[in-house]
């Protein structure tokens, strides 16, 4: 069968958007937000693959199907959050395609240029998680998240002012900060599974160093363990921050620190072979990343042993 190679929809502006979906033209242009009954008609026109050049947040009430957590599936009928940043491709790989919004927000990021949220924004992880990486909502966390949403909507209907952007702005952000927090409380309470994935992060990893692999390929990105426990890089490092404190980053510097030392003490290999084995393409770069994680050089920390 030939591959479709249709290139995606790009939707640049909000009325764009609402033209193609066949709804009246937003309030304002650079952002709207749809209920329940739009919602409805865009679930069902959307193009199968496309690409908002604006913020997406949405509220689906019921996200059901078998939703991969790394290794684990878990079956769930509860509403939650879907996330996506400007420039995402949207809709070939979406798991929740046929269950229709409930809330729609659509941001145009020059909505938010003269406000700090248009930099703070970029700092969100969640607009990079994957779709069955959802915010999963309790009821009372879900009714904050509601209310929200009724506020903006309300804004954004009745009759713009002076003030109207500064209102939906701040509740915006609350949103957001809303989203961090439930998102924290969601890794704390699917625990079992962020310590699976983090078992078997540094199972990866010690396979990774203990074979030939790193000397060939480098040192293993985010990217990678990213890909090797399904998950989207995001996600992960934003699990492990939640769990130890550390990003996926500082958990890869630290495997590779802990094997540095390793061959160090036990081994006759030079520094510079040491460097090359663990994937750093020049010696200097290896010493410099080991003094820094540990305040000695590596000729420095093998003396210690003699």
């Amino acid at each position: 069968m030939k591959k479709d190679t249709t290139a995606p929809h790009n939707f640049t502006s909000l009325t764009e958007a609402a033209r193609t979906f066949g709804l009246p033209e937003p309030n304002h242009p650079l952002i709207t937000i749809l209920g329940a009954e739009s919602n409805n008609i865009i679930e069902l026109a959307v193009p199968q693959s496309h690409v908002l050049h604006f913020y997406k947040i949405s509220y689906k009430p019921r996200l059901s199907g078998r939703i991969k957590y790394g290794q684990d599936y878990y079956d769930f009928d509860e509403g939650g959050l879907l996330f996506a940043a400007p420039g995402q491709i949207i809709g070939a790989d979406e798991k929740h395609g046929g269950v229709c919004a409930q809330y729609t927000l659509l941001i145009h990021p020059d909505f938010l240029l003269g406000y700090s949220l248009a930099k703070k924004i970029k700092q969100y992880g969640f607009f990079s998680y994957s779709a069955n990486e959802a915010l999963h909502l309790s009821d009372k966390e879900k009714a904050t998240i509601i209310s929200i949403f009724t506020i903006i909507e309300e804004e954004l209907t009745g009759r713009l002012d002076d003030f109207s952007q500064d209102v939906v702005i701040s509740q915006i952000e609350l949103l957001l900060n809303y989203a961090n927090r439930f998102y924290k409380r969601q890794f704390i309470t699917r625990k079992a599974v962020s310590n699976g994935l983090l078992q078997d992060m540094e199972e990866i990893l010690d396979e990774y160093f203990g074979s030939d692999a790193s000397t060939g390929k480098g040192i293993p990105t985010v990217q990678y363990l990213a890909d090797r426990l399904h998950i989207s890089s995001s996600y992960l490092s934003d699990m492990l921050r939640s769990l130890t404190g550390q990003n996926a980053q500082q958990h890869i510097h630290g495997k590779l620190i802990d094997k540095a030392k390793e061959k160090l003490s036990t081994t006759e290999l030079s520094v510079s072979e040491i460097a090359y084995d663990l994937g750093f393409e020049h010696p200097q770069s290896f010493s410099k990343l080991f003094k820094t994680k540990t305040s000695l050089s590596p000729v420095e920390f093998r003396r210690s042993f003699n």
